[in-house]
C-alpha cells in the first residue's frame, strides 16, 4: 500500500483536501497531471457559503486578503437597465460571510503554499484504476502505478478516472462558448462587479484585488469551433460594441494573448459520488455551468463535510457512503439549476429577449430570487444523512 488516500487533481477540490487531510493527521498523496501547478483561468466567485466551508477548513483568514468584496451584483441589458439583483446580501446573512472575487492563480498558489511538498506529484496523468475490496490501483500514462487505500477522484470535468467508473458520464457541450481574460483597472476604474445579457451573448465582469479587472464573454456557437479559436480581442468589441459602457473599453485594454478561451461545458448529476472505496469530488463528480457562480463553491463544500464526516467515529467508506447522502440532492440542483438559467440567459432571439427582459422587470422579487432561495434555504453543514 503506497499510501492511505490517492488525492487525483490539483485545483480547488484536491489542493482543499490535501490540506483538509492533513489537518487530521491522514496519510495522503497528491498527484497532478501539469507539470507546473497553477490555477488556470482567471477570475470566479467565492459567494458566503465558500466562505463558511473555508472557516471551517481554518482556511478563511489566508483567503479573504486575496479576495474583492462584493456587496451587489447586477444582470443588466445590453443597454444597461437592472433585469435582476441577486441577494447577496441575504447570502451573506444565512452564513454570516462576505462574499468574494479572486483570481484563480491567487488562490491556487496560497493553497499550495499550505501544503508539505513531498505529498506532492506533478506530471502523472491517471488514465485507469483498479478496484477491489481493500484498495485501489491507480495506472499512469508514464506506465506507473499507485496503490492505495482510498481514492479521492478531484480531476475536474473531463475524468478519465470517473468515466470508467460511470461511463455515461462524458462532458457535455452547454450550447455556448467562453472567452475570459484578466486586466489592469488602473484606467478603467471598475468598483462594481455585473453581467449584461443581449443577442450578442453575455459580457460579464467584476473587480479584482491589486486593481485588476475579470472579464467574461459568453456566446453560442457549435463546440470545438475553429472561428472561435481564432477569436481575437477586437473582434469581441465589434461584437459588443453595441453593450453599454464600460464594455467595449475593457475590451479595448484586452490584448490578444491575455484571452483564455474555453467551450463551456458540464456533466449530467451521477446517481452516485461514492463507489466503496472510492469517492468523487469537485467538478469531477458534479462539474456545472458557471451561471450560479457555484462551481468552486460546492467544491469548497465537498471538502468541508468530507472532513465532518472523516472526523466522526466512523470507517472511511462509512464517512464517503455519509458524504453522498449529505451532497448529491445538493449539487443536484446546482447542475440542474444553472444549466436552465444559461439556457434562458443565452438567448438571441430579438423578440425572446424583449419578452424575458420585460417579464424580469416587472416579476415579484420573490420570482427573481427564487434559484437563490433554493440554495439559501438550508445551511450545507446542516444537511445530515437521512
Amino acid at each position: 500500500m503506497d499510501s492511505e488516500f490517492l488525492i487525483i487533481g490539483g485545483g480547488v477540490a484536491g489542493l482543499t483536501t490535501a490540506i483538509a487531510l492533513q489537518s487530521i493527521d491522514r496519510d495522503f498523496r497528491l498527484f497532478e497531471q501539469s507539470q507546473l501547478l497553477q490555477g488556470i483561468g482567471a477570475g470566479f466567485g467565492l459567494a458566503a457559503n465558500a466562505m463558511q466551508a473555508l472557516e471551517i477548513l481554518g482556511l478563511k483568514e489566508g483567503i479573504e486578503q486575496l479576495g474583492y468584496y462584493i456587496d451587489n451584483y447586477n444582470i443588466r441589458s445590453s443597454n444597461g437597465t437592472i433585469l435582476f439583483s441577486p441577494d447577496t446580501k441575504r447570502l451573506s446573512k444565512q452564513y454570516s460571510q462576505k462574499n468574494f472575487a479572486i483570481h484563480r492563480a491567487d488562490l491556487h498558489s496560497h493553497l499550495l503554499s499550505q501544503i508539505r511538498t513531498e505529498n506532492i506529484v506533478l506530471g502523472k496523468r491517471a488514465n485507469r484504476l483498479e478496484q477491489d475490496e481493500q484498495s485501489v490501483r491507480v495506472f499512469f500514462e508514464d506506465g506507473s502505478t499507485h496503490t492505495t487505500k482510498y481514492l479521492i477522484i478531484a480531476d475536474g470535468v473531463k475524468s478519465l478516472l470517473r468515466q470508467q467508473l460511470v461511463p455515461s458520464s462524458v462532458p457535455r457541450y452547454s450550447g455556448y462558448t467562453c472567452w475570459r481574460a484578466t486586466i489592469d483597472n488602473s484606467s478603467i476604474k471598475l468598483n462594481q462587479g455585473f453581467e449584461s445579457w443581449g443577442s450578442a451573448g453575455r459580457f460579464g465582469v467584476t473587480p479584482l484585488v491589486d486593481n485588476r479587472i475579470y472579464w467574461y464573454a459568453c456566446v453560442n456557437g457549435e463546440p470545438n469551433s475553429p472561428i472561435f479559436k481564432s477569436t481575437t480581442a477586437n473582434d469581441l468589441k465589434k461584437r459588443f460594441q453595441h453593450y453599454h459602457a464600460p464594455i467595449s473599453t475593457i475590451l479595448e485594454s484586452t490584448r490578444d494573448e491575455d484571452l483564455i478561451w474555453s467551450d463551456i461545458i458540464d456533466i449530467k448529476p451521477l446517481e452516485h459520488l461514492a463507489y466503496h472505496n472510492i469517492l468523487i469530488i469537485g467538478d469531477a463528480g458534479h462539474a456545472t455551468t458557471p451561471n450560479m457562480g457555484q462551481g468552486a463553491c460546492q467544491a469548497l463544500e465537498d471538502v468541508a463535510v468530507l472532513i465532518d464526516e472523516l472526523q466522526q467515529n466512523k470507517t472511511t467508506i462509512e464517512a464517503f457512503r455519509s458524504f453522498e447522502k449529505r451532497r448529491l440532492a445538493r449539487t443536484r440542483y446546482i447542475t440542474d439549476t444553472s444549466r436552465q438559467i444559461g439556457h434562458v440567459a443565452q438567448w438571441d432571439n430579438p423578440l425572446l429577449i424583449a419578452l424575458r427582459n420585460a417579464l424580469a422587470r416587472i416579476a415579484p422579487n420573490r420570482i427573481k430570487q427564487r434559484s437563490l432561495s433554493k440554495l439559501l434555504s438550508r445551511d450545507f453543514m446542516q444537511i445530515k444523512t437521512p
